[in-house]
């Protein structure tokens, strides 16, 4: 594991490497609006995905790296991501653009400029909680890339079956919440809903080819 620090035009930004011995693609992943590189999910990625060739990049945005506990607008999220792409791309590999939930948004509305080589969408935020009017979804469908979406079963921003149709991958982390945390008394366990996201991923990538 190496930590780089990044220049972008919304101030400096870090990547955490986790590399493969021997990489066939990058998966470059950015946090949520509440919450750093320290989620669980993105803990189970890093570590499971590079005995399988996939080197993951964990981007901690400018605000975080700062110290600020708000995250600013969108259009600064993009902007910091923008910034760091040129550090992840450098490897000369391609590369996947990911996030979860905030970062899933930035990830979206950015790929297809940046020339993303997938997106994976981890909690996408499809609506904020009891407001399904105030949909996302275009985000979503406008990524432009082969795209998979992971979520929870009980994610208050959006459960499975609210998604729209459309040209992306979808898989249910059962009983999951917003941060992938089942409930003590639910038929599966906090270990199993992480290797349905890693399992997941990987099948995914191979897929890609």
């Amino acid at each position: 594991m190496t930590t780089e620090t990044v220049g972008t035009e919304a101030g400096d930004a870090r990547i955490t490497w986790h590399k493969a011995a021997r990489a066939r693609l990058v998966l470059a992943v950015g946090h949520g609006a509440g919450g750093g590189i320290e989620a669980r999910d993105l803990r189970a990625l890093a570590a499971a995905l590079p005995e399988h060739g996939v080197t993951v990049a964990l981007v901690e945005q400018p605000w975080r790296v700062a110290g600020k506990k708000v995250a600013p607008a969108p259009k600064t999220l993009d902007t910091g991501w923008r910034g760091v792409w040129p550090a992840l791309a450098e490897p000369g590999l391609p590369v996947i653009s990911g996030g979860r939930s905030a970062g899933a948004r930035v990830a979206c509305r950015t790929a297809a400029e940046l020339g993303a080589h997938a997106v994976l969408a981890l909690s996408f935020p499809l609506h904020p909680p009891g407001r399904p009017e105030k949909s996302r979804a275009e985000e979503l469908l406008g990524a432009g890339v082969p795209t998979l979406v992971v979520q929870g079963g009980n994610d208050p921003f959006g459960r499975p079956e609210e998604f729209p149709e459309g040209a992306y991958d979808l898989v249910e982390v059962a009983y999951g919440d917003h941060g992938f945390a089942v409930p003590k008394r639910a038929p599966t366990t906090p270990e199993r809903a992480l290797e349905t996201i890693t399992g997941a991923v990987r099948e995914w990538i191979v897929s890609l080819g």
